[in-house]
């Protein structure tokens, strides 16, 4: 009968095209070199090496998991040897979080003990994924909000970048139409935006032998910004053209009032 693989298991991208056909060949030269582990019947580790030897008929040993915290023991025996992006691995430990709460419920204490883990906090989820505290965030965001999404990123299908910006509810608010007198474009702002642009790709550059898939992400995050502070500043020239209005309006008014209480003495003069 064949073993299922255990949802901590599941939660990797399995191996497929060239990859797993390098693997089935090794297997099949010189047998399974390290042992598939196991718990409660299920596979935990080592699901890649399990189908690769029902593929190519070898038989598969087994060894059972030695005890401590699943969730650790998956997460530090998949992350070293997995070519996986900062998104990737935060989304994975986002869902591997929810899913070990969920195993504290209505088990027993020794199972609650066995399947807690301390990830109570952002900071610690990020130092088991190895990224920033806002990835992880995000993270745990994408695996509340939009399940879906978050499966994925985690079997490498969409950047988390991706999944995060289109999760995002449309905005409501339209923007200000900017008017004739608004959309002057003047040397500073020309001059303003090259710089900007100067400073985006200094930014990019900077991340040096960060992950392709952080890179790109930053590189979207600073062009979506950018688009952002040149739509406020049509909205705040919008805003200073009608404060300025406004102000006119009531430098007329306050004279207006003026002459009305000139007139208004002399007429109480001659009463």
């Amino acid at each position: 009968m064949k073993l299922e693989l255990h949802p901590l298991c599941a939660l990797f991208p399995r191996m497929a095209g060239a990859e797993f056909e390098a693997l089935k060949a090794d297997i099949k030269a010189n047998g399974l070199r390290q042992p598939i582990t196991t718990h409660q019947g299920m596979v935990l580790d080592g699901g890649n090496r399990y189908e690769a030897c029902l593929a190519v008929g070898a038989e598969p040993s087994f060894v059972d998991f030695p005890g401590g915290n699943l969730v650790t023991f998956v997460m530090s025996a998949n992350f070293h040897r997995r070519h996986l992006s900062e998104g990737q691995q935060a989304t994975i430990v986002a869902t591997a979080t929810d899913w070990a709460k969920a195993q504290t419920h209505g088990g027993s204490r020794k199972r609650d003990q066995e399947e807690a883990l301390p990830l109570e906090t952002v900071k610690q989820r990020a130092a088991v994924s190895g990224v920033s505290e806002r990835t992880q965030k995000d993270a745990d965001k994408l695996v509340r909000e939009n399940p879906a999404a978050a499966k994925q990123v985690a079997a490498g299908e969409k950047s988390l970048y991706q999944a995060v910006k289109e999760s995002k509810p449309a905005p409501t608010i339209s923007p200000v139409s900017p008017t004739p007198a608004q959309e002057e474009y003047s040397e500073l702002d020309a001059a303003r935006d090259q710089i900007e642009e100067l400073q985006a790709m200094l930014a990019v550059a900077n991340l040096g032998s960060a992950d392709p898939d952080e890179r790109l992400e930053a590189s979207n995050l600073i062009a979506e910004l950018r688009t952002e502070v040149r739509q406020l500043r049509v909205n705040l020239k919008a805003v200073t053209t009608s404060r300025d209005s406004l102000m006119n309006e009531l430098t007329m008014v306050k004279r207006q009032c003026v002459s009305l209480q000139a007139k208004l003495k002399k007429l109480e003069a001659v009463a």
